[in-house]
């Protein structure tokens, strides 16, 4: 009974290691890159602004308490509004700011493909004009006029 119970425990502490490795602890530049500073609107990793060692210091507390990264941008957007982030949300109006770049993206490349195509679609040649082809009438009318240069 003992061992089964040691060896239930090893399993149970085995299992666990992994779990509690697979989620790593957020750090402040993993955060800080991702939201800007509110005053100066430049990412915060990179802001002097008093107003970003604000955020900085709400950040840290955050991760003391053992705050998920999406955690703590929800909490920054509560504190600090939907400006904070560094990327839009991808919903409502600020959608567009995804879905326009990716439009116009699909356009261009429609337009190069379209392009492309009619450039590798070589013109059929249009045959030489060939005299003999010609009826008579056009014929003499051609005669006439090349005696007419010619003298």
């Amino acid at each position: 009974m003992r061992r089964a119970a040691l060896l239930a425990l090893v399993l149970a502490l085995l299992g666990a290691g992994p779990a509690a490795a697979a989620t790593p602890r957020t750090t402040l530049p993993d955060v800080e890159d991702e939201v800007m500073c509110v005053e100066c609107r430049t990412p915060l990793n990179v802001s002097t602004a008093a107003v970003a060692e604000q955020e900085r210091r709400f950040i840290r507390r955050l991760i003391a308490q053992g705050k998920t990264k999406q955690q703590i941008k929800d909490a920054l957007v509560a504190e600090f509004g939907p400006s904070v982030l560094a990327e839009p949300p991808r919903s409502g109006f600020d959608a567009t700011a995804w879905a326009v770049p990716i439009g116009l993206g699909a356009l261009a490349l429609g337009l190069v493909v379209f392009v492309v195509r009619r450039w590798r679609r070589a013109p059929a040649a249009e045959p030489e004009p060939d005299a003999a082809a010609g009826d008579a009438a056009e014929q003499r009318r051609l005669d006439a006029e090349l005696a007419a240069y010619d003298s």
